[in-house]
C-alpha cells in the first residue's frame, strides 16, 4: 500500500462498506471527505454510529447531501483537492428495486453521471465504482468471470449497476479516466445493513422470532467478509491504470440452509424457519472467479465464512 498521504472522496461513506473503508484510509493518515444523504432505507442513527470513529479525525470531513445535487458536487469538487473518488453511493438491494425502479434509476444512474461530470469539470481522472455480482443474473457458467456476458440482468438494481459500468467505460474512452469497477459478492461483517440476510437472521434468532427462508434453502451465495472487501478496494485504488472490471469475492459458495446452520451453531440457538417461495429478482447462486483480481491486484481474501460469522455474531451480540 502507498505511504503517500492522499485525498479521497467517498460517496455513500456512512454506509456499511464505506465506513469501514473510511476508517482504514484515515488510519493510514489520509484525508477523507464523505458525502452521504442518509437514505431512509435504514436509520440515520446507524450510519452516524458507523462514522463514530471517523468523526474524531481532523482529516475527516462529512457532507450531508445527495449525489443528484449538482450544485453541491460543484462545491465539493471546487473547494477540495481530490486524488481519487470512491463511488459507493447507491440505492441498494434487489427486491426493493422491483418496487421502486424509478428511484433506483435516478440515484444509481443519474447520480453516477453527475459524479463523472463533476470529475470531468474539475479534471479528476481516478475513480473506483462499486458494482455488484447481481449483474451476472442467472449466469449458468460458474464461477462467474469478468469476461462473461452480463447482458441479462433480472432486477432493476442489477440493470443500474451494469449501466454504471457502461458509463464509467464511456468516460474512460472519451476523457482517459482511470476507473476500476468492482463487482462485490454478498458482503457481510460488523455494521452490515439491517436488511441483509446474516444481520436480519441473527437478530431474529436472538429474539426467538421466525426467519423467512425463500425457496428450499439450496440457493447459494459467495459471502465476502468486509475486511477482504476493504483490502480489495484499496488494492484497486493503488492500481488505477485504465478501465478494468474486477470480481471481489471469497470464491467459495455456501447454501442458504448451511448459512442458517452456521448462525445457529455460533449463537447456540435454533432458528424458527418460515418457508416461502423464491423471490422475483433473486439469483440462484453467486460464485466469483477472482483469478483476475488475484493476478493484477494481488487480492488475497483471508476470511473463511466460519470465522466471518463468528466475528459478526460477536459484534451483533455486543452492538
Amino acid at each position: 500500500m502507498s505511504t503517500e498521504v492522499k485525498n479521497y472522496l467517498v460517496t455513500g461513506g456512512a454506509g456499511f462498506i464505506g465506513s469501514h473503508l473510511v476508517d482504514s484510509l484515515l488510519g493510514e493518515g489520509n484525508n477523507v471527505i464523505v458525502i452521504d444523504n442518509y437514505d431512509d432505507f435504514y436509520s440515520k442513527d446507524l450510519k452516524l454510529k458507523n462514522l463514530s470513529s471517523a468523526l474524531t479525525f481532523d482529516t475527516f470531513q462529512l457532507v450531508e447531501g445527495d449525489i443528484r445535487d449538482r450544485n453541491l458536487l460543484n462545491d465539493i469538487f471546487g473547494n477540495n483537492h481530490i486524488d481519487v473518488v470512491v463511488h459507493l453511493a447507491a440505492k441498494a438491494g434487489v427486491r426493493p428495486s422491483i418496487k421502486d425502479p424509478e428511484g433506483y434509476y435516478d440515484v444509481n444512474i443519474n447520480g453516477t453521471l453527475n459524479i463523472l461530470e463533476a470529475m470531468k469539470a474539475y479534471d479528476i481522472k481516478k475513480m473506483i465504482f462499486a458494482s455488484s455480482s447481481s449483474v451476472y443474473g442467472n449466469n449458468e457458467k460458474v464461477p462467474f468471470s469478468e469476461s462473461d456476458s452480463v447482458d441479462f440482468p433480472i432486477s432493476p438494481y442489477a440493470a443500474t449497476k451494469k449501466s454504471g459500468e457502461l458509463l464509467c467505460h464511456t468516460y474512460h474512452h472519451l476523457y482517459d479516466f482511470k476507473i476500476n469497477c468492482l463487482r462485490f459478492f454478498t458482503v457481510y461483517g460488523p455494521r452490515q445493513r439491517p436488511d441483509l440476510a446474516i444481520n436480519k437472521f441473527s437478530k431474529r434468532i436472538m429474539n426467538g422470532d421466525p426467519i423467512q427462508m425463500f425457496g428450499d434453502g439450496t440457493t447459494k451465495r459467495d459471502y465476502t467478509y468486509i475486511d477482504d472487501i476493504v483490502q480489495g478496494i484499496k488494492l484497486a485504488m493503488e492500481n488505477l491504470n485504465g478501465f478494468e472490471i474486477y470480481n471481489l469475492g471469497e470464491s467459495r459458495t455456501i447454501m442458504l440452509k448451511e448459512l442458517i446452520n452456521l448462525l445457529e451453531n455460533e449463537m447456540g440457538k435454533k432458528a424458527k424457519i418460515e418457508k416461502l417461495p423464491l423471490q422475483p429478482g433473486d439469483v440462484e447462486q453467486t460464485y466469483a472467479d477472482i483469478s483476475k483480481a488475484r493476478e493484477l491486484l494481488k487480492y488475497d481474501p483471508q476470511f473463511e465464512i466460519e470465522e466471518g460469522i463468528k466475528n459478526f455474531v460477536e459484534w451483533a451480540k455486543n452492538g
